[in-house]
Order: C-alpha cells, then structure tokens, then sequence
C-alpha cells in the first residue's frame, strides 16, 4: 500500500468523524485527523524512543516518542496503537490511554501536521525488534534527560514529540 492509498480519518473538535482522505494529501491541507502516540516506559520508569527511519515521508531521522500512527476507517484507536506498535516496534504491551489534544505544526516538504492525538502509555522492559521501514535506531531515556536534551537539542526531535513531553 502507498502512502497516496492510506485513508486517514478526519475529524472535528470533538474527535467525531467527518470524512476520510489519504494521508499525503491530509498532510498538504494540514486538516484535523484522527492519530495516536505511544509513550513505552521500562519499569524504572525510563521511556522508549525510536529514531525514525531516514526515508520516512516527513521527520525522517529524528527522535520521537515509542511509536504514532493513525487509525484506519473503522478502526478504534485503541486496536490501532497495538497494530502499530507491533508493525514500527516488533512487540505489544498492554496500553492505556492517559490524554488526548489537538495540535497544529508545520513540518519539512511543505506538510502540516494537524493532529487530533490520542495518548496511550504502556510498559515493556525487553528490546524491540525494529521494522528498518519505521525506524532506525531506539534508546531507554528518563524524561528528565529528555527534557534536558530537547532544550539543548531541539532540531533532533519530531515537533510532536517536544509537544508531547511539554503537556506531559
């Protein structure tokens, strides 16, 4: 499946569902879609990050919570978040979701990311198994050294995931 056929789920303010347009061009018009981001933390409370895979269609190479994704028509979020963290990740963990917002920033090639986000947390102490398509590298981090590094660092972290650690 292309990026051009992955229909992602529209929505209004309230997350209810107004139609459905693939993902590139969702992405051009920066609209409101439905996604999800999981934040994986060991039992000493350390999160998961993975680097995202350089040929990713925006934000490629950069550092970002566990795992994100989008549902698909039909689907509840919940099912996706486990769907994707198994695809991106190689495992799956019991997930629970803890806050939802909505954000808006512009990325690199001319997208808009628009994002009705769902946030699930979840706890997993083995090592994933990488899909190289997703990403290319992962690493433990206490979100003290998270936040340390974003302020020194900015530019090596997706926009969503600084948000994310902001609200958090």
């Amino acid at each position: 499946m292309t990026i051009a056929e992955d229909q992602l789920i529209l929505v209004d303010e309230r997350d209810n569902q107004i139609g459905v347009m693939g993902k590139l061009e969702t992405h051009e018009k920066g609209l409101l879609h439905r996604a999800f981001s999981i934040i994986v933390k060991n039992k000493n409370g350390e999160i998961m990050l993975q680097k995202r895979a350089d040929g990713k269609y925006h934000s490629g190479g950069l550092w970002t919570n566990t795992c994100c994704g989008h549902p698909r028509d039909g689907e509840e979020t919940l099912h996706a978040a486990n769907r994707r963290l198994g695809e991106e990740m190689g495992f799956d963990c019991e997930l629970k979701e803890i806050t939802q917002f909505i954000y808006k920033v512009v990325l690199d090639k001319g997208l808009t990311e628009h994002e009705f986000l769902h946030v699930f947390v979840g706890e997993y102490d083995k090592e994933p198994i990488l899909n190289p398509d997703e990403a290319s590298d992962w690493k433990w981090m206490t979100e003290n050294s998270i936040s340390e590094d974003i302020q020194q660092n900015p530019n090596n972290y997706t926009e969503w995931f600084k948000i994310l650690m902001n609200k958090l």
